[in-house]
């Protein structure tokens, strides 16, 4: 895949990054699309008894048993840890000794049929469309012509979801959507081994490019997260319905950060997400799944991308190989064509009161959530001419790195001076003026 000569290569060397689970009630989701064609990925991270569980999702169609797969987490924590926020690291150099020009680097399957009961779905207005056991689920999928009799249904049918869901099930109705219900076959899940409930993954055609939110909010209890890792062909993914915007991002930050990356990076979330009032969608990671810079993990293996449900790519295309620092960009025609956009929105049901439509644009300029630390040199102040001034420079940039991180987090000042062991704002160098008629 051809790489535009303006992309952005950072460089500097990974020490820490801030992965998903920082956030409390956080959803995954892997959505993968080229054209009408889609492949959804849901993570649960359902905390409960198996029987009380029941996932409902509005679907385009009626989905058959070979369109619905049990997937593997791991292809989560892959994506999550390759595309996570990350913290890198300079040193300066000695002010005393001349800089040193280095070369650029070169270009570089379970039997049909499921206990469902059909009893009474028709004069509810609930058709079964299809039902069929995938590993530990068993799915159903339906359509209704009222969200009153589909809510019924559901709760007569054993499946528990929160009271007053017809509401939000409601605008799926009108559009004639399809509903996919799945719920845990005990007797299949004890075959698995598994303590927790695997991804369900289910691919189908439309015309939309979206993603449901609103069901995930009947029972919420207050602002949710959500991070989805959205993989195209082209171009970065964005909202076309809700503001997407780009998180600060390459900011330096004081040294002692590094001991509290994930504790920062989640104040500068959540005053980022506050600032915008929780109606916006955050691009945390966008990058050619070829390469990566610096690599918080290694990129997917075609295998790995397949089963994620990137369906283009050619299952015995070789990875290109990785430095544990920066994975360059292989020669022409090796890499594989997937793109990366990774969003986080928080949200609530008053600040997303609509689904998330999406739309995947030509943009294809690298970004990523980095934050920089930049280790002093130690160098006394006589030790030549230049010492003085770096030392001076490096007073004022202390200082500075110390404001910022107060602007992106919130967090107090004078605690974020005193962890940086500053005594205050840094002297600066008189005007020209003030001294003149002393």
């Amino acid at each position: 895949l051809p790489i535009s000569q303006g992309a952005a290569a950072f460089c500097g060397f990974y020490v820490g990054k801030a992965d998903a689970s920082l956030f409390n009630e956080a959803s995954q989701v892997i959505v993968v699309r080229d054209g009408p064609r889609t492949v959804i990925s849901m993570l649960n991270d359902y905390r409960g008894e198996p029987t009380d569980f029941a996932l409902v999702v509005p679907v385009p169609q009626v989905l058959q048993k070979g369109q619905v797969h049990v997937g593997d987490k791991k292809i989560f924590e892959r994506l999550d840890a390759y595309s996570a926020p990350r913290l890198v690291e300079y040193f300066d150099p000695d002010p005393c000794r001349p800089p040193v020009v280095y070369a650029p680097a070169p270009t570089m399957a379970v039997q049909e049929g499921s206990a469902v009961r059909r009893r009474g779905a028709d004069a509810l207005g609930v058709t079964v469309e299809s039902s069929f056991t995938v590993g530990e689920y068993d799915i159903v999928i339906l359509s209704a012509q009222q969200s009153d009799g589909l809510e019924t249904w559901l709760h007569d049918n054993g499946y528990r979801i929160p009271a007053g869901a017809a509401k939000a099930l409601a605008p799926y109705i009108k559009q004639d959507m399809k509903f996919f219900v799945a719920k845990v076959n005990l007797k299949e899940q004890a075959k698995t081994g598994f303590t927790y409930l695997r991804p369900l993954q289910f691919a189908f055609e439309s015309e939309k490019f979206m993603l449901p939110l609103r069901l995930g909010m009947i029972n919420a209890s207050g602002p949710q997260d959500l991070v989805a890792f959205m993989l195209t062909r082209k171009g970065r993914v964005e909202t076309s319905n809700y503001r997407t915007v780009k998180l600060p991002a390459n900011v330096d930050v004081p040294e002692f950060v590094k001991g509290e990356f994930p504790a920062f990076y989640k104040a500068l979330f959540g005053e980022q997400a506050t600032r915008e009032g929780l109606k916006a969608v955050f691009t945390e990671y966008f990058w050619d799944m070829a390469w990566c810079d610096p690599c918080a993990a290694d990129p997917l293996s075609p295998a790995e991308l397949r089963q994620a449900g990137v369906f283009w790519v050619s299952e015995g295309a070789q990875p290109p190989a990785v430095n544990p620092r920066i994975a360059p960009m292989p020669p022409g025609g090796g890499a594989q064509p997937v793109m990366l956009t990774r969003l986080h929105l928080r949200y609530t049901p008053d600040t997303f009161p609509e689904d998330l439509m999406f739309q995947e644009t030509a943009d294809r300029q690298n970004f990523q959530a980095r934050y920089v630390l930049r280790h002093a040199a130690e160098v006394a102040p006589d030790a030549c001419p230049q010492a003085k001034t770096y030392l001076e420079q490096l007073g004022q940039r202390r200082e500075q790195e110390a404001q910022q991180l107060a602007s992106l987090t919130g967090w107090n000042i004078n605690d974020i001076r005193r962890k940086a062991k500053l005594d205050g704002p840094a002297p600066t160098a008189p005007k020209w003026w003030e001294n003149l008629w002393k």
